[in-house]
């Protein structure tokens, strides 16, 4: 199941400017910003360890999009919440990202700020896997509210078209 703009949800951030994201410690890139990203689709995914299966299916679609769509104007970013009972190990998470093949930006989100902050602010959503596209202009135009997306799947030709969409706007 995906959200879409055209759908009608008071509740959801769609067709507005998110809040700046509260994430520290960027692997493979320096501190980025919203603002630094106006002019690019932006795809905003969190995931967790190998734990997640959702997270772990989905990688290998992050990278594809990343990889097809960079020179295009797609900035993809992985946003990291730690959600093991082990304690959070920022060498852990290095070692996700190069086992996971992520060769694009990766936030971690400490205490879940960003992800409280966009998303699970009312509790009435469970998933935490959650994918954000952004507009070039920083606008939220599509959700994506959790589980996985895997190549040759529906929901995965869905966050394609809606990259394609926002890619090919002005």
């Amino acid at each position: 199941m995906a959200i879409s703009a055209e759908q009608d949800d008071k509740h959801l951030p769609l067709n507005s400017p998110p809040p700046e994201w509260i994430v520290s410690d960027w692997l493979n890139s320096e501190p980025l910003t919203l603002k630094e990203l106006q002019g690019q689709v932006v795809l905003v995914r969190w995931w967790t360890g190998p734990a997640c299966p959702y997270c772990i299916n989905s990688a290998a679609a992050l990278n594809e999009f990343h990889d097809m769509y960079k020179n295009d104007g797609l900035q993809v970013l992985g946003f990291y919440h730690h959600k093991s009972r082990s304690p959070f190990d920022q060498n852990t998470v290095r070692e996700y990202v190069k086992n996971l093949n992520f060769k694009f930006p990766v936030a971690i989100d400490h205490n879940w700020k960003t992800l409280n902050e966009w998303w699970l602010q009312d509790d009435r959503r469970k998933w935490t896997s959650v994918s954000f596209l952004l507009d070039k202009e920083g606008v939220v135009r599509y959700i994506h509210p959790g589980g996985q997306y895997v190549k040759g799947d529906g929901v995965y030709e869905k966050v394609q078209q809606e990259i394609e969409k926002l890619l090919k706007e002005k």
